[in-house]
């Protein structure tokens, strides 16, 4: 099973846990955990190997019968060196470990799927280690008094339901 197919059920779930339901008129989805490029060729992912600098690029053998001219572009392209996908850290109970700003965009992307969320002007910030929490603020003038009451009061509920998942990294 390959590590994106394991982040994008982590998020699914995470996502059913809370509340999973989005907004019809606005679907804003949370960024993804780690962007990674799938791997081209099969490595052991623990070290990566780059051929050295001195060493020109594989060349691809043309065929005597694709020499016909009927292909107008027969150049073999310049080979890359494969990157192994980044290793996502879990504790031994089975908790990823993320960094401060990752689970502060997961608290903030739960917190988009609530009703009358502001897009903009609204911050989150992780803080603490071993039983970490969150706290938001909010700009002037981007959301009403009592709604940032709500977001506030929904917060205890979101950081709960996430600490089974998710542990700070430090």
């Amino acid at each position: 099973m390959s590590d994106d197919v394991r982040d994008a059920g982590l998020v699914a779930m995470i996502s059913s846990i809370l509340g999973g339901n989005k907004r019809a008129a606005e679907s804003v989805a949370p960024p993804p955990l780690i962007e990674v490029p799938p791997p081209t060729a099969p490595t052991n992912g623990f070290e990566l190997v780059e051929p050295a600098p001195d060493t020109p690029p594989a060349k691809l053998e043309n065929n005597s019968e694709n020499d016909s001219g009927d292909a107008p572009d027969a150049t073999p392209a310049a080979a890359k060196p494969v990157e192994p996908p980044a290793k996502i850290a879990t504790t031994p109970d089975g908790k990823q470990l993320l960094p401060a700003e990752a689970i502060a965009d997961l608290v903030l992307g739960e917190l988009r799927k609530l009703e009358n969320f502001p897009a903009t002007g609204a911050s989150v910030t992780v803080y603490g280690y071993r039983h970490w929490n969150a706290m938001i603020t909010f700009a002037p003038f981007s959301t009403t008094f009592r709604d940032a009451t709500r977001f506030r009061q929904a917060m205890p509920d979101i950081v709960f339901k996430l600490r089974r998942f998710v542990e700070l990294e430090i």
